[in-house]
C-alpha cells in the first residue's frame, strides 16, 4: 500500500510533526539522512502508521501520487540539498513542504526552481515548539492555491483547533506563508522582551519575591493579558532548582539566544521602510545580553541613580499590567503594519483578520485578545493601524498614562525597559501630527541640496541657504 505522506528530516520538530499525522490517521513514511533518528523514532513511534525508509528513492516510490512530502531541515542549504536529492525521483505534480524557518526570499527562488520541473512548493510556517508540533500547531501554507488545497486536507487535520477551526488557512503565493511565520516570530521577541521588562520592575523596583511575581502573572493571566507567554511565565518563576532548592530562573544565565527570524523581521521592514521599532529594539536587547562579561565589568564602573522612595505595589503592580498590555497592542500594531504593507508591495492579497486567528492556537505568541485584532481588520479591511481600531484606541488611551510611569519610573530608576520605552515613543511618534521631520528635510535640502515639500502649496523645492 502506498503511503498518504513523506516526512523528511526527524528531528525534534520532523519527529513529532509525523507522529502528529500517524496519530489523525494519515499513514507516514519518513527518511532522515543518519540512519540513527530513523530508528529512535522507530523505537518510539506509539504503534502509529510510521513506516522507515532508509534511500531516498524507496522513500518517493512509496508514497501514492501525486506525493506530499513535508521536509522539516534545518533552513538554508540544507532545504536545497534535500530538494536537489528528491528532484531526480518526483514527477510533475508532486508537492514538496517546507517545514523549517525558511527565509521567505530563499521560498520564492525553490518555488519558482521546481515550477520549471513541474512540481510545487509550498513554504509552510509552523508555530508551537516541540508539543505545537506533536499535539497541533499553527501552520501558514503559502504557494499555488492548487497545490494547497491538494495537501489542505492533511494540515487542517494537523494544525491546532480553536472552537472547531484549524489554525491553518491558505496564505497567499510563494513565500507568503514564511513570511507571515517571520513577523510571526518578530511579534513573538518584542512580546517576550516586554513581559521580561515587567518582570524586572516587578522584582527589582517593587521588591517582590520570585513566587510573589509568579502569582501576580498568574493573576494577569486570568484577564486580557490572557495567553501563552504569560501563563508559562508564571509556570516557570514557580519551578524551583532540583540541586539549589532555589528558584531556576535565579540560576539560569541572563544570556538570551536567536536563531535569525527576528533579525529578518527588522531588515525586512528596514529594506520596505515600514516602523518596527519595538521589534529590532527587542532584537537589540538580545545582542546586549550576549555580552555578558561585558556587563558585568561595566557594572563596577557605570554608575546609575540614586535609590528612590518605596512604591506602593498594589498601585504599581496594576500600572505595570495595563502598560504590558499597551505596549503588546503597540507591538502587534507593528507586526500586522508589516504585514498589511508589504502585502501592498508584494501583491499577496493578506487577509489580516484571518492571519490573527490562525495565531489563537498552538503558536508562541497565541493569546485571547488575538480574536479582538481579528474582529478589528474583519470590520475594517482598510485599517492603516491595529491602535486606529475602536477597541484598542479606547485601551491606549486609558492606559497610556501608566506606560508613561511605569517607563518614567524605570528610567528614573535606572532600569533598562527598551521595549516598554520604545512602545510609548512609537505611540506618541503615530499620534503626532506635525513631526520634528521638516528639520530633517531642511538639513538634508542646506547639505545636500535634496529639496523638500512645502505645507502650503504643490511641487518640489530647494533654498540656496548660504
Amino acid at each position: 500500500m502506498l503511503h498518504s505522506i513523506g516526512v523528511i528530516g526527524l528531528g525534534v520538530m520532523g519527529r513529532n510533526i509525523a507522529l502528529n499525522m500517524a496519530s489523525r490517521q494519515e499513514d507516514v513514511a519518513v527518511y532522515n539522512y543518519t540512519r540513527d533518528l530513523t530508528d529512535d523514532l522507530m523505537a518510539h513511534n506509539e504503534g502509529l502508521p510510521v513506516h522507515p525508509y532508509y534511500e531516498v528513492a524507496d522513500f518517493v516510490q512509496s508514497l501514492a501520487r501525486p506525493r506530499k512530502i513535508f521536509v522539516m531541515v534545518t533552513a538554508g542549504s540544507a532545504i536545497d540539498s534535500v530538494i536537489e536529492s528528491l528532484i531526480p525521483h518526483l514527477e510533475t505534480g508532486d508537492i514538496i513542504m517546507d517545514g523549517g524557518n525558511s527565509h521567505f526570499h530563499d521560498t520564492e527562488r525553490r518555488f519558482d526552481q521546481l515550477q520549471q520541473h513541474g512540481i510545487e512548493y509550498i513554504g509552510v510556517g509552523v508555530s508551537g515548539g516541540e508539543v505545537g508540533a506533536r499535539t497541533g500547531p499553527a501552520i501558514m501554507p503559502g504557494g499555488t492555491k492548487e497545490a494547497y488545497e491538494q495537501v489542505a486536507p492533511i494540515l487542517t487535520k494537523i494544525a491546532a483547533q480553536v472552537n472547531g477551526d484549524p489554525c491553518c488557512v491558505y496564505i497567499g503565493p510563494k513565500g507568503a506563508g514564511h513570511f507571515v511565520k517571520m513577523v510571526h516570530n518578530g511579534i513573538e521577541y518584542a512580546d517576550m522582551q516586554l513581559i521580561a521588562e515587567a518582570y524586572s520592575f516587578l522584582r527589582v523596583r517593587l521588591g517582590l519575591d520570585v513566587e510573589e511575581i509568579a502569582d501576580v502573572f498568574a493573576s494577569w493571566n486570568e484577564g486580557e493579558l490572557k495567553s501563552y507567554l504569560i501563563e508559562i511565565t508564571a509556570d516557570i518563576l514557580r519551578k524551583k532548582d532540583d540541586e539549589t532548592g532555589l528558584p531556576l530562573i535565579d540560576v539560569i544565565l541572563d544570556q538570551a539566544g536567536q536563531k535569525g527570524t527576528g533579525k529578518w523581521t527588522s531588515m525586512q521592514s528596514i529594506d520596505n521602510g515600514i516602523a518596527s521599532s519595538i521589534i529590532t529594539e527587542a532584537l537589540f536587547a538580545r545582542y546586549l545580553s550576549a555580552v555578558k562579561e561585558e556587563r558585568v565589568a561595566a557594572a563596577t564602573v557605570l554608575g546609575g541613580p540614586e535609590a528612590r522612595e518605596t512604591l506602593d505595589k498594589d498601585v504599581w503592580i496594576e500600572r505595570i499590567r495595563q502598560a504590558l498590555y499597551m505596549g503588546k497592542i503597540a507591538a502587534y500594531a507593528q507586526g500586522f503594519t508589516q504585514y498589511r504593507t508589504s502585502s501592498e508591495l508584494y501583491d499577496w492579497n493578506l487577509r489580516l483578520e484571518e492571519i490573527a486567528l490562525i495565531f489563537r492556537g498552538g503558536c508562541i505568541i497565541r493569546a485571547d485578545f488575538l480574536n479582538v485584532i481579528s474582529e478589528a481588520f474583519a470590520k475594517d479591511e482598510s485599517l492603516a493601524n491595529l491602535m486606529l481600531a475602536p477597541y484598542f484606541a479606547d485601551k491606549v488611551q486609558d492606559y497610556q498614562t501608566a506606560l508613561r510611569q511605569v517607563v518614567a519610573e524605570s528610567s528614573l530608576s535606572g532600569l533598562a525597559a527598551p521595549c516598554l520605552s520604545t512602545s510609548l515613543t512609537y505611540y506618541d511618534s503615530y499620534r503626532t501630527a506635525n513631526s520634528n521631520a521638516n528639520i530633517l528635510q531642511a538639513q538634508r535640502d542646506y547639505f545636500g541640496a535634496h529639496t523638500y515639500a512645502r505645507t502650503d502649496r504643490e511641487g518640489t523645492f530647494h533654498t540656496e541657504w548660504q
